[in-house]
């Protein structure tokens, strides 16, 4: 077994900023006597491909460095390996994308000198990962963070456009997709109970914040073992715009066309194929299946 650390920086990050920050970076870890081999993505999903690696040569702890995006690809590069168990495995972050939400939930700093000394002390915590199953698909997909369906996915989907906008991103594009988005009727399966009915966006959450720092599901805690699932029926522009600030506020779950669950799993199926975001990369379409698989990775927080 491998006891150095193995960290992966994908370069595009925050516009280029992890690789600004890179040599400042490295000058941190041999400060804090951190022992890394430290490499960098060279394509999309390069890090699945890079854990798998690391992994067949012994490593079992991991740095990211970027956005949500890269922490969710080098997640799936750890639930996707047979190699050794994912809840032996240690994932650091070290925030340099755009939104950075899974490490607001852990009120992990922005500050690289700070991170650096959290990573050094190891505190540990096993987080609940999310299981994705596209039902025509034969692979899994995970998630750390948020999954959304529907009028969520609908907006990842065209929010390349906007990425200069860096915080604003996902508001903006959120606004703008609104008027070619179409609600679907679908079924939702939630505990065995059935809900049909047109459905604007469904968010099933582990963690509090998503499209950078809006709370789009009624988050408590970390430890308790089952999705935050919010569903938002038929509701229109002027109410998102009159209600925008209850996007950041937690308390979106007071209007009338949203409701919140709690379980462990959830099924949607739609005579259309309905799109599919996860931590902000779009996974596609299709009907699916969501379970949650506890306590499944550590993670480095204060």
């Amino acid at each position: 077994m491998n006891s150095n650390w193995y960290t992966i920086i994908n370069p595009t990050s925050g516009n280029g900023k992890s690789l600004k920050h890179l040599d400042f970076i490295k000058k941190e870890f041999i400060k804090n006597n951190i022992n890394t081999t430290i490499v960098l993505t060279k394509y999309i999903h390069h890090e699945k491909e890079l854990v798998l690696l690391a992994i067949k040569n012994g490593y079992t702890k991991f740095i990211s460095v970027g956005g949500d995006g890269t922490l969710h690809h080098i997640v799936n590069g750890i639930m996707n390996q047979t190699i050794i168990e994912s809840n032996k495995i240690k994932v650091a972050v070290i925030p340099v994308g755009t939104g950075n939400d899974w490490v607001n939930t852990y009120q992990i700093p922005n500050n690289i000198k700070q991170v650096v000394k959290i990573i050094k002390k190891e505190n540990t915590f096993l987080q609940d990962i999310g299981q994705i199953s596209l039902l025509d698909k034969k692979d899994k997909l995970y998630f750390n963070n948020l999954a959304g369906i529907g009028y969520d996915a609908f907006v990842v989907k065209r929010i390349l456009n906007y990425k200069k906008l860096g915080s604003l991103t996902y508001l903006i594009a959120g606004l703008v997709s609104f008027f070619n988005f179409k609600k679907e009727f679908i079924h939702v399966t939630i505990a065995e109970k059935i809900i049909k009915s047109k459905i604007f966006m469904i968010s099933i959450g582990l963690c509090k914040y998503s499209g950078s720092n809006m709370q789009l599901t009624d988050y408590k805690n970390h430890t308790q073992g089952f999705f935050d699932i919010t569903l938002i029926k038929n509701i229109t522009l002027f109410k998102i715009i009159k209600n925008i600030h209850k996007l950041y506020n937690g308390k979106l779950f007071d209007l009338e066309e949203v409701a919140t669950y709690k379980n462990k799993t959830i099924l949607i199926t739609s005579n259309n194929s309905l799109y599919i975001q996860a931590d902000g990369e779009l996974l596609g379409k299709g009907n699916v299946e969501i379970n949650i698989i506890t306590k499944a990775i550590q993670f480095i927080i204060p």
